[in-house]
């Protein structure tokens, strides 16, 4: 209902954002569910959610990248904000985020069928991630690949901070205000990344955990799903849900019905 929600570059990407993660939300929960109720599914349908869950993986880390960059283009180069970052513009990054996105998944699947037969795709058993890593190599190929985009990335965002932090130092009054505030949101993408880095790793912790003892393994993995899955995917509409003004007061009028919006149209 807010033209601005769409034709802003961020908002579009927040967009993007919220709906990667309840897509991987809504299909790990049923995951979850499905491997703690011992449920058999199809390996043809399990691969498809497998394919889907690692494509939105990086799209969310990905998107949360060209966010910084917007606000690096924003501080930095405010002039050419509005040619650069076009709704036209905010489309095609969309479009190059989800082919970069889709890339490990080619990789894993050129491999993964010229590995099994066909009688594999009917076969019936519990959807995990496990039943489609046939060789050691391909988990080490699979976390090079990821470690690999997700360096990259920080890079960016590092490189983006430095520059803003340059910009904030030479700024004053009004511009050296907002100008801080685009920093404290680079660095919250920062705190974003370094979550979603961190459960790279997770499946390392869990299998060496395996080793000593199931009960305490159990309890580490939920534990890793709690906070390196749930929890980054939860800071994005706070940070712009309850940072973001316009977002903010628009969220308010909409839940308050709009009493809020008709009371400060009276009072005015």
């Amino acid at each position: 209902m807010k033209d601005f929600f769409y034709t802003t570059m961020r908002y579009i990407f927040f967009a993007l954002t919220l709906m990667s993660d309840c897509l991987i939300l809504i299909l790990s929960d049923v995951l979850l569910l499905l491997v703690h109720f011992h449920f058999t599914i199809q390996m043809s349908f399990c691969l498809i959610v497998y394919v889907t869950v690692s494509l939105y993986t990086f799209i969310t880390p990905l998107t949360l990248t060209v966010m910084t960059l917007e606000r690096f283009v924003a501080i930095c180069m405010p002039l050419r904000h509005g040619e650069l970052c076009s709704r036209r513009s905010a489309l095609h990054c969309i479009l190059i985020i989800h082919a970069i996105s889709a890339l490990p998944d080619v990789v894993f699947l050129s491999i993964f069928f010229a590995s099994v037969n066909h009688s594999f795709y009917t076969q019936s058993g519990e959807c995990s991630v496990e039943k489609f890593i046939l060789h050691t190599w391909q988990g080490h190929l699979r976390s090079a690949i990821s470690q690999f985009y997700f360096l990259i990335m920080v890079i960016i965002i590092m490189f983006s901070y430095f520059k803003i932090i340059k910009v904030a130092r030479a700024a004053s009054g009004q511009n050296r205000k907002s100008t801080w505030k685009g920093l404290r949101t680079v660095v919250l993408h920062g705190f974003q990344l370094f979550l979603c880095v961190f459960q790279l790793w997770c499946p390392f912790i869990e299998a060496a955990v395996l080793q000593i003892n199931l009960v305490l393994y159990v309890n580490v993995r939920y534990f890793n799903y709690i906070v390196f899955i749930l929890s980054p995917r939860c800071l994005s509409p706070l940070i712009y849900g309850l940072r973001d003004e316009k977002f903010f007061v628009a969220l308010r009028s909409f839940v308050l019905c709009g009493f809020y919006k008709k009371q400060l149209s009276n009072e005015l």
